[in-house]
């Protein structure tokens, strides 16, 4: 008796798991309803280089409101370029590139802030 109750219960388990199955996904996190969802290995990226000139300021003027700027060999801005000036993350001025050149340096105007020694510019 206890041999059929457990056939039993034992099919009816294994018809209970084999019911229909959802054919939908559920939709993916992050997703809005009005949104159709694709196979996220198709999606192709596009990665661009950030060529922006990143220097330093090597020499100040304050008086006459420009600075001499450093940049690594071949990154040099042109002359007429506006440039962000930063000093420990946060943006302080702006300068614009009126040159002359000389390898690596170059001088720009102090158009906005307050430029030190030591500062970071780039070509944001």
């Amino acid at each position: 008796m206890r041999f059929v109750a457990c056939l039993l219960l034992g099919g009816l388990f294994v018809a209970g798991c084999a019911g229909s199955k959802a054919t939908t996904r559920p939709p993916a996190f992050g997703s809005s309803p009005g949104y159709s969802t694709t196979n996220k290995s198709n999606v192709k990226l596009i990665i661009t280089p950030d060529t922006s000139p990143e220097g330093k300021v090597i020499s100040v003027d304050g008086d006459s409101r420009w600075a001499v700027l450093n940049f690594p060999i071949g990154t040099v801005p042109p002359i007429g370029r506006l440039l962000n000036v930063y000093r420990q993350g946060l943006k302080v001025g702006e300068a614009r590139v009126s040159g002359p050149q000389d390898d690596e340096n170059t001088v720009a105007d102090i158009t906005t802030g307050n430029v030190r020694l030591g500062d970071e510019v780039r070509g944001d």
